[in-house]
């Protein structure tokens, strides 16, 4: 995937990192630190619980998971499917809290709707609870709208889709 990002992502230059983007669960040792992230930052969940989760996922069509790298240790990483003909489900991301402030979280973005947009998808939609105010802020800074609430397993779940434009 080109090193390019169809919204203006400012990526500081000083910080190296490397992204890939797999459509399947990523090797070891891969696989590993992406539990390590996901269980430091949603403590809510056991390690085997997201790779329960993580597998589930891997299975529904057009899965794709993007990781920012540091060597081997995954710092950063987006994951999502499709929800339906045309729209893309951006189920979760998250960058390490030691990484944050950086633009990971807006690079992953950036990538992942990149991809969507080039395999045809014209709509990309997410789902996100009030306490992770700062991907809430993220999403409507680069053009999603919220589209409506829902009774969710933490809460009230906030919808929001955003168009993809050519």
């Amino acid at each position: 995937m080109p090193n390019t990002c169809w919204l203006n992502c400012n990526v500081p230059s000083s910080l190296v990192l490397v992204y890939q983007t797999h459509t399947t669960l990523p090797p070891e040792p891969l696989l590993s630190t992406l539990l390590d992230l996901l269980t430091a930052v949603f403590a809510n969940q056991s390690r085997a619980e997201w790779l329960d989760d993580l597998t589930r996922k891997a299975t529904h069509p057009a899965f794709q998971l993007l990781l920012a790298l540091d060597g081997q240790r995954v710092v950063g990483c987006k994951i999502g499917y499709e929800w339906q003909s045309g729209t893309f489900y951006s189920w979760l991301g998250g960058v390490d809290p030691a990484w944050r402030g950086r633009g990971i979280a807006a690079e992953l973005m950036c990538r992942q709707h990149d991809a969507c947009r080039l395999a045809g998808y014209v709509t990309i939609r997410t789902h996100t609870y009030n306490q992770w105010r700062s991907m809430l802020i993220l999403n409507i800074r680069h053009g999603f709208d919220v589209v409506g609430t829902q009774p969710g397993k933490h809460g009230l779940t906030i919808m929001l889709e955003k168009p993809l434009r050519g």
